[in-house]
Protein backbone atom coordinates (compact mmCIF):
# COMPACT_ATOMS: atom_id res chain seq x y z
CA UNK A 1 0.00 0.00 0.00
CA UNK A 2 1.27 3.60 -0.20
CA UNK A 3 1.19 6.35 1.94
CA UNK A 4 -1.65 8.79 1.58
CA UNK A 5 -0.69 11.87 -0.35
CA UNK A 6 0.18 14.69 2.13
CA UNK A 7 -2.70 16.97 2.76
CA UNK A 8 -2.16 20.26 3.46
CA UNK A 9 -4.64 21.48 6.89
CA UNK A 10 -7.30 24.08 5.88
CA UNK A 11 -5.50 26.25 8.83
CA UNK A 12 -2.10 26.54 7.04
CA UNK A 13 -3.63 27.58 3.59
CA UNK A 14 -6.07 30.27 4.62
CA UNK A 15 -3.10 32.08 5.58
CA UNK A 16 -0.34 32.08 2.48
CA UNK A 17 2.94 33.22 3.39
CA UNK A 18 4.12 34.66 0.19
CA UNK A 19 1.11 37.36 -0.11
CA UNK A 20 1.37 38.45 3.70
CA UNK A 21 5.22 39.08 3.29
CA UNK A 22 4.83 41.07 0.50
CA UNK A 23 2.12 43.14 1.68
CA UNK A 24 4.18 43.68 4.95
CA UNK A 25 7.46 44.61 2.51
CA UNK A 26 4.39 47.32 1.36
CA UNK A 27 3.87 48.31 5.20
CA UNK A 28 0.24 47.23 4.48
CA UNK A 29 -1.91 44.87 6.59
CA UNK A 30 -0.92 41.27 6.04
CA UNK A 31 -4.51 40.20 6.13
CA UNK A 32 -6.26 42.66 3.68
CA UNK A 33 -3.32 44.39 2.40
CA UNK A 34 -5.56 47.78 2.20
CA UNK A 35 -5.06 49.63 5.47
CA UNK A 36 -1.43 51.01 7.05
CA UNK A 37 0.56 48.64 8.66
CA UNK A 38 2.65 50.82 11.34
CA UNK A 39 1.68 54.78 12.83
CA UNK A 40 4.66 56.98 12.29
CA UNK A 41 7.96 55.28 11.14
CA UNK A 42 8.06 51.47 13.03
CA UNK A 43 5.05 51.72 15.95
CA UNK A 44 2.11 48.94 14.23
CA UNK A 45 -1.06 49.20 15.22
CA UNK A 46 -3.10 47.33 17.20
CA UNK A 47 -5.41 46.82 14.11
CA UNK A 48 -5.45 47.33 10.51
CA UNK A 49 -7.91 50.83 10.16
CA UNK A 50 -10.00 48.95 6.96
CA UNK A 51 -10.40 45.14 7.86
CA UNK A 52 -10.11 45.53 11.59
CA UNK A 53 -7.72 42.46 12.23
CA UNK A 54 -5.85 43.15 15.66
CA UNK A 55 -1.91 43.39 14.82
CA UNK A 56 -0.60 43.96 18.76
CA UNK A 57 0.53 40.48 18.95
CA UNK A 58 3.35 40.69 16.85
CA UNK A 59 6.73 40.00 18.53
CA UNK A 60 9.55 41.49 15.42
CA UNK A 61 11.89 42.36 18.70
CA UNK A 62 15.53 42.53 16.70
CA UNK A 63 14.54 40.29 13.77
CA UNK A 64 14.28 43.39 11.34
CA UNK A 65 17.57 44.97 12.79
CA UNK A 66 19.56 42.02 12.16
CA UNK A 67 17.74 41.28 8.77
CA UNK A 68 18.92 45.17 7.75
CA UNK A 69 22.07 44.99 9.07
CA UNK A 70 22.76 41.80 6.85
CA UNK A 71 21.22 43.14 3.59
CA UNK A 72 22.89 46.28 3.76
CA UNK A 73 26.28 44.62 4.74
CA UNK A 74 26.31 42.66 1.54
CA UNK A 75 25.24 45.21 -0.50
CA UNK A 76 27.59 47.54 0.32
CA UNK A 77 30.44 45.24 0.66
CA UNK A 78 30.92 45.10 -2.88
CA UNK A 79 30.28 48.59 -3.64
CA UNK A 80 33.31 49.18 -1.36
CA UNK A 81 35.35 46.79 -2.95
CA UNK A 82 34.79 47.96 -6.35
CA UNK A 83 34.59 51.69 -5.75
CA UNK A 84 38.21 51.75 -4.24
CA UNK A 85 40.04 49.23 -6.03
CA UNK A 86 38.55 50.97 -9.55
CA UNK A 87 38.34 54.31 -8.83
CA UNK A 88 40.93 54.92 -5.90
CA UNK A 89 38.65 58.14 -4.42
CA UNK A 90 39.80 60.04 -1.15
CA UNK A 91 39.35 58.17 1.93
CA UNK A 92 37.08 60.93 3.26
CA UNK A 93 34.57 61.01 0.42
CA UNK A 94 34.50 57.50 0.11
CA UNK A 95 33.16 57.36 3.68
CA UNK A 96 30.93 60.18 3.42
CA UNK A 97 29.11 58.28 0.30
CA UNK A 98 29.29 54.68 2.03
CA UNK A 99 27.92 56.58 5.42
CA UNK A 100 25.25 58.18 3.66
CA UNK A 101 24.15 55.12 1.46
CA UNK A 102 24.47 53.04 4.41
CA UNK A 103 22.02 54.67 6.23
CA UNK A 104 19.84 56.11 3.74
CA UNK A 105 19.28 52.05 2.55
CA UNK A 106 18.72 51.27 6.53
CA UNK A 107 16.14 53.86 7.33
CA UNK A 108 14.55 52.44 3.75
CA UNK A 109 14.80 48.53 4.26
CA UNK A 110 13.94 48.67 8.15
CA UNK A 111 10.40 49.22 8.39
CA UNK A 112 9.74 46.89 5.25
CA UNK A 113 11.97 44.37 7.07
CA UNK A 114 9.79 44.41 10.07
CA UNK A 115 6.19 44.22 7.99
CA UNK A 116 7.95 41.45 6.50
CA UNK A 117 8.14 39.57 9.99
CA UNK A 118 5.03 40.80 11.05
CA UNK A 119 3.21 39.44 7.51
CA UNK A 120 5.31 35.98 8.78
CA UNK A 121 3.67 35.69 12.22
CA UNK A 122 0.44 36.47 11.06
CA UNK A 123 0.89 33.71 8.18
CA UNK A 124 1.83 31.21 10.90
CA UNK A 125 -0.45 32.65 13.46
CA UNK A 126 2.57 33.20 15.99
CA UNK A 127 2.51 34.71 19.37
CA UNK A 128 -1.52 35.59 19.66
CA UNK A 129 -2.66 35.41 15.82
CA UNK A 130 -4.19 32.41 15.85
CA UNK A 131 -7.95 31.72 15.02
CA UNK A 132 -10.67 34.06 16.26
CA UNK A 133 -12.58 33.07 19.47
Amino acid sequence: MSEPAHQPDAESDDRPSRPAMLRGFRRRCPNCGEGGLFQGYLKVVDRCPVCREELCHHRADDGPAYLTILIVGHLLAPVIHVGFTRFRPDPLVMATVLTVAAVALSLYLLPRLKGVVVGIQWARRMHGFGKAQ
